[in-house]
């Protein structure tokens, strides 16, 4: 063969090898449990290869579901719906905990708190750090989480990298103001059952039809109810009763407030101010479209998805 031929032999495959698609690879899943004040603790552990040298990330759950139902929800053919599988292809180590009171960990008899939640999450952080040899999480909390996520951050700012709070619950929150009388009954019942059908009319407040998919919807409904056959009233009686819980001004780490644009929740005017009142200059505000409280498994999720992973992989 001559040289020009072998020359443009060499160039060919060359181009092939640079347009070879690469194998993806295996999303893996771990249980964990710890034990924390006389309560046993659930984590949840997704990663893709190895978890060795990759960022972590933390999720905090809301009112109604745990961790591995809200994050890694399975939908037959539909697999873009689980957060913590794109996150972990990706390139993050994901965690999902369950705080007492919901999922798999212990269900005490009386009413959780938020402080508690809070202090569940801390020592979540601290097996996670230790286990991994890391110094800080990335931290993404969701509706309630927000809410214990937030008093986390306030107290431990030295163990968070960065901070997504997600579907923030404030004061004047419509449904805030529609759970208020029924303080009442929260106060006399440390939990409720929730019907598979119960489940599901949380994806249509303020949030139209169009928003969502229905294999999505009876997927989380199936599985809440299989797995929180009681669910605490304590997040709700402290959403109605103590409210707020934050202090903005004490969260000192890079935050994004990310919420749909359905949301019954969370709003431009109840959470800009917080907002304003964030100390640390890299801060961030998204809004995204065809979504509500239930932005991470309604239409929108591909862009809510896209937020997260671009903010924590932000330098």
């Amino acid at each position: 063969m001559k040289p020009g031929a072998w020359l443009g032999f060499a160039l060919a495959v060359l181009i092939l090898t640079s347009f070879t698609p690469s194998v993806a690879q295996e999303v893996v899943g771990v249980e964990h449990w710890l034990e924390h004040g006389g309560m046993k603790i659930y984590l949840w552990e997704k990663y893709a290869g190895s978890p060795s040298g990759k960022k972590i990330v933390v999720l905090a759950h809301g009112s109604a579901t745990a961790g591995k139902e809200s994050f890694d929800l399975r939908v037959p053919g539909k697999p873009s719906y689980s957060l913590m599988d794109f996150l972990a292809r990706e390139g993050f180590d994901v965690f999902a905990l369950d705080t007492r009171g919901f999922g798999r960990s212990t269900h005490p008899e009386a009413h959780m708190t938020t402080q508690e939640a809070s202090e569940d999450l801390n020592a979540v952080v601290d097996y996670v750090l230790k286990l991994r040899g890391g110094s800080k999480v990335n931290l993404l909390g969701w509706s309630w989480g927000t809410q214990y996520g937030g008093m986390f951050v306030m107290a431990q700012p030295k163990k968070v990298e960065k901070y997504v709070t997600y579907a923030q619950m404030h004061v004047d929150s419509p449904d805030i103001a529609k759970r208020r009388p029924r303080v009442d009954f929260f106060r006399k019942n440390p939990y409720v059952s929730i019907p598979e059908a119960g489940w599901k009319p949380r994806f249509y407040s303020m949030a139209p039809a169009e928003a969502n998919d229905t294999d999505v919807v009876d997927a989380y409904a199936k599985a809440a109810a299989q797995v929180e056959r009681k669910t605490a009233t304590g997040p709700q009686l402290d959403m109605v009763t103590i409210m707020p819980m934050l202090n903005p001004r004490l969260i000192p780490v890079p935050t994004m407030i990310i919420h749909g644009e359905y949301d019954d929740v969370a709003d431009l005017s109840g959470l800009l101010p917080f907002f304003q009142q964030l100390p640390n200059r890299y801060k961030k505000y998204v809004v995204v479209p065809d979504a509500g409280h239930m932005m991470h498994l309604q239409k929108g999720h591909h862009i809510f998805q896209h937020e997260v992973a671009s903010f924590f992989k932000a330098p």
